[in-house]
């Protein structure tokens, strides 16, 4: 009997049914949700952060704070060299939302929070909300990291320090295109790369002239270029010029004293790969205004206060991100369906997952334990594992990301490569954090370079590492076997990348050995030490807590 359609109903319409497609992630908990983080703030000396993380889990999950994000990426940065009148402005037009992200991160305290309380935890409660926040949105946390890292190279010149650290320091925004007299709260950047020198600050040809002293110390008037120079729309940025005493570093605003605009004028913005939603830009320095920090001739000491800081967020930001495109997959395959079973029930996938979290945990172990050290940086050991950890995890977390980025989105599957979902700007973010504030081989030289400075450097990693590397384990053995390969000096230089490489996975063993998780610790070892071969995430042995590494990649463990 032929059926009867419903007056009315077109059932060709039944075509575009939506079915077996997941839902967005949103309105969940993003520290609630990483059972990772919660233990390392426990761990790391930051449990009495955890109510106040809790809340700004939640912040970080809401889906309009979420789409946020989106607007700042789909809405890119506008340059106005002049206005309708023909006077030069130089200004960079954002979206709100970009403003709404940048007010966000202030307001918490993501620039400031551990100069203004310092203390055990500090450090550690500042990076583990930096570590939310940046899942968000990525790029806007570039000129939050640069005022962060600042405030060291800052403190150096005393009367620099007096004037303008209360504003770098307090927690609000205003991104009014005005001088820093006028504006409660500032930014900071830095520019010291030159199209002549990339990472070869050293070869600058930007000149510093004196022109006298006055309240701020020694005033120089700077002239050239700066090839890169990131958020131009900062109130200040440290910078590197020629003196007449070698290179220096120098504090140079926007605005000057006067009320006249600097002579900091942007030539172009970047058009890049990532970090989209945050302006990258060339200036010309014609006779800009600028004060001295630090000595004379010491350029390099100085900025390197900020440097390492810099680096530190860079860890941290490439630790987030690994996090993100994590839930983000293991969210898309506990709702879609295949050959009759949802994705998290495929043994495959599930090696893929688990291997991914794995890379997660051990990035974060990592950073958590710099975090820590930053807190304790006048014990000798913890200083010279910041030296080190710095350099080692910027070029190791920093590195794997992309190819993190990319496994998870292929987890997704077509829609990971749609731009409405948030894959494909983690992907174009991932490399990011790798070549800026040093490229890979800047890293692993610089690695070195610490070495022969300073041979005990060394010995604090192996003093860290000890108290978990028992006899005839495979951690044991891959660090004897680090330890020959450092006692071989031929070709040391060439070989650098492997040194840094294997002195990274034998600290993150280390570390989740630490955290009493043994069936972590475990699989990380089994899979990552003593197989010196190029591998695919998804290629775990049998035998490890896959069940368990799944369930601490659940962004939603309570449902």
């Amino acid at each position: 009997m032929h059926k009867v359609s419903e007056p009315g109903r077109d059932t060709r319409a039944a075509t575009h049914e939506v079915r077996n497609q997941a839902t967005p992630l949103e309105n969940h908990n993003l520290y609630r949700g990483d059972t990772a983080l919660m233990e390392a703030v426990a761990r790391e000396q930051a449990g009495w952060a955890q109510d106040d993380l809790c809340r700004y889990g939640a912040v970080c999950g809401d889906p309009e704070v979420i789409q946020w994000g989106f607007e700042a990426n789909e809405q890119l940065p506008r340059f106005d060299s002049h206005d309708r009148f023909g006077h030069r402005v130089d200004e960079v037009v954002y979206h709100p939302s970009y403003h709404r992200l940048m007010a966000m991160a202030l307001r918490e305290g993501l620039h400031a929070a551990p100069w203004n309380a310092p203390g055990p935890g500090a450090h550690v409660a500042r990076a583990a909300k930096y570590y939310l926040h940046s899942q968000v949105e990525a790029a806007h946390c570039c000129p939050i990291t640069m005022t962060f890292a600042a405030v060291p190279s800052l403190r150096l010149t005393p009367a620099i320090a007096e004037q303008w650290l209360p504003k770098v320091l307090a927690c609000d925004y205003n991104p009014r295109n005005t001088s820093a007299e006028h504006k409660p709260a500032l930014t900071l950047g830095m520019g010291m790369t030159e199209k002549q020198g990339g990472s070869d600050v050293r070869a600058n040809t930007t000149s510093a002239r004196p022109a006298g002293s006055d309240a701020l110390g020694a005033a120089y008037e700077l002239v050239g270029h700066k090839w890169f120079l990131s958020a131009p729309m900062c109130d200040a940025f440290l910078m590197l010029a020629q003196a007449p005493e070698g290179l220096s570093c120098f504090l140079v605003p926007r605005w000057r004293r006067d009320g006249d605009r600097n002579a900091v004028q942007i030539q172009r913005l970047k058009d890049k790969l990532g970090n989209r939603a945050n302006a990258s830009s060339e200036v010309e320095l014609r006779g800009a205004e600028g004060w001295l920090i630090g000595e004379a001739g010491r350029g390099v000491p100085a900025i390197t206060e900020m440097v390492a800081m810099t680096r530190f967020d860079c860890m941290l930001g490439s630790s987030a991100a690994q996090h993100q495109a994590v839930i983000q997959a293991v969210h898309h395959a506990h709702q879609r369906k295949a050959f009759g079973k949802t994705l998290i029930e495929q043994p495959l996938m599930r090696n893929v997952l688990a291997d991914l979290q794995l890379e997660a945990e051990g990035s974060l172990a990592l950073t958590m334990r710099m975090a820590r050290a930053l807190d304790h940086a006048d014990n000798p050991h913890e200083k010279a594992l910041i030296r080190l950890g710095t350099a080692v995890g910027k070029y190791w977390i920093c590195k794997r990301t992309p190819g993190h980025s990319y496994e998870a989105m292929e987890c997704i599957g077509g829609n990971g490569v749609i731009e409405n979902c948030i894959m494909p700007r983690l992907y174009r973010e991932a490399p990011i954090n790798a070549i800026w504030e040093g490229s890979g081989n800047v890293q692993a030289l610089d690695v070195l370079r610490a070495l022969d400075k300073n041979p005990a450097t060394l010995e604090a990693w192996w003093q860290e590492i000890q108290p978990w590397a028992q006899p005839h384990t495979p951690l044991s053995r891959a660090v004897d076997a680090l330890k020959e390969a450092f006692a071989d000096t031929q070709q040391r230089e060439f070989r650098a990348r492997y040194l840094v490489d294997q002195l990274a996975l034998v600290m993150q063993g280390a570390l989740l050995l630490r955290t009493g998780n043994d069936r972590v610790a475990e699989a990380f070892i089994r899979s990552r030490l003593g197989n010196t071969g190029d591998r695919h995430y998804g290629t775990l042995p049998t035998g490890l807590a896959i069940e368990e590494l799944l369930q601490r990649a659940d962004p939603r463990p309570d449902e």
